[in-house]
């Protein structure tokens, strides 16, 4: 019973880890583009708007990445604690 227990919450986890990248990605992405798309119409350029993609892009990678490095150094942590236990 335990061990399903464990299963069903390591699942919820996971499914929270997927939720935030995918949010972090569209906001900053959205975020990028948005004000690229400002720019664009109030400099009168054309080209601003993919820059502000990529930045954007680039941002919502750096936030995912620090999402999953967090999530394995708090398994690590908790992997050395039962470890130590037992």
């Amino acid at each position: 019973m335990r061990k399903r227990r464990d299963d069903k919450k390591k699942t919820l986890q996971t499914f929270a880890l997927l939720t935030q990248i995918g949010l972090v990605m569209m906001v900053s992405l959205g975020l990028g583009m948005g004000m690229g798309l400002f720019l664009d119409r109030k400099l009168g350029t054309n080209w601003i708007a993919i820059v502000g993609f990529f930045l954007g892009a680039l941002g919502g990678a750096q936030g995912a990445y620090g999402l999953v490095r967090q999530i394995f150094e708090d398994e690590e942590e908790n992997h050395d604690r039962g470890s130590k236990k037992s």
